[in-house]
C-alpha cells in the first residue's frame, strides 16, 4: 500500500466491510477504485466516499440518495448543492426516523398494557382453581 491507495482488503479491515461490499459498491457506481493487474486499489477519493456511504446507509438514505448526492460534489458552486440537498435529505429522514420511533413507543406501551391485562387474567383464573380445589 502507498500512502494514496489501499487495497481491497486494507479498506475491509479499515472500515469493517467485505469484499462483496466494496465491489456491490463498485457495481453501483459508489466506489471507482483503479486496476493493477487482478488488483483493486483504492484512494484518497474512494476511501472519503466510502465514509460517506456508510454514515449515509447508518441513517437509512438509499443507495441512490447516497449516490445522487455523491455526483453532486462536482458541481461549480463550491458543494453548495451537495450540502444542501443532503440537508435536505437528512430532515426528511430524521423526520421519519422521529415518527418511527413515536410509533414505536406506542406499541411497546400498548404491548405493556396488554401484558399486565394478560397477568391479571391468568392470576384471577389461578386464584378461581386454587379457591375451586
Amino acid at each position: 500500500m502507498t500512502d494514496d491507495t489501499m487495497t481491497i482488503r486494507e479498506m475491509c479491515d479499515a472500515y469493517d466491510v467485505t469484499p462483496r461490499t466494496l465491489r456491490f459498491y463498485e457495481s453501483k457506481e459508489l466506489l471507482f477504485p483503479f486496476r493493477e493487474g487482478q488488483k483493486r486499489l483504492f484512494t484518497k477519493r474512494d476511501r472519503a466516499r466510502l465514509k460517506l456511504i456508510l454514515r449515509g446507509k447508518r441513517f437509512g438514505f438509499s443507495l441512490e440518495q447516497i449516490r445522487q448526492l455523491l455526483d453532486l460534489y462536482n458541481t461549480d458552486d463550491q458543494q453548495l448543492t451537495q450540502y444542501s440537498r443532503t440537508y435536505e435529505i437528512a430532515r426528511e429522514r430524521l423526520a421519519d426516523m422521529v415518527s418511527q420511533r413515536d410509533e414505536l413507543n406506542q406499541a411497546i406501551e400498548d404491548l405493556k398494557e396488554q401484558l399486565k391485562w394478560g397477568e391479571n387474567i391468568i392470576a384471577s383464573m389461578e386464584k378461581s382453581e386454587k379457591a375451586a380445589e
